[in-house]
């Protein structure tokens, strides 16, 4: 099933970005399992983002990675932590979460389009 189609300047709306995770750590606040990210964007700075991702990676193997987020979300209280982007990733068969990255390395806080 898919969504409504949106327009063009919807689309527009979202600010999409690459950025490098420079931490990992354990949430144990978190309802679900789940990871306190802190997130390089270059210029934008770095932002923080919880992110249901256990099933599939390890802290360290996500150090240094470079991922794609939304980063124009008002912050969202999870917990005792304030979530400042959106994470993004597919969602499998079981719901585990397997995150959108870049081919080739790529300079922080670019814009994806």
């Amino acid at each position: 099933m898919t969504k409504p189609e949106i327009s063009w300047s919807d689309f527009e709306k979202i600010d999409l970005r690459s950025g490098t995770i420079i931490s990992a750590k354990d949430f144990l606040e978190a309802r679900n399992p789940s990871y306190k990210l802190e997130i390089d964007f270059g210029d934008l700075g770095i932002k923080k983002s919880s992110a249901q991702i256990t099933e599939l990676y390890s802290k360290e193997a996500l150090t240094g990675m470079q991922i794609l987020a939304v980063v124009n979300f008002p912050k969202k209280q999870i917990a005792n932590f304030f979530s400042e982007c959106l994470v993004l990733g597919v969602y499998g068969e079981n719901k585990e979460v397997t995150l959108l990255t870049t081919s080739l390395p790529v300079k922080n806080g670019l814009e994806v389009g």
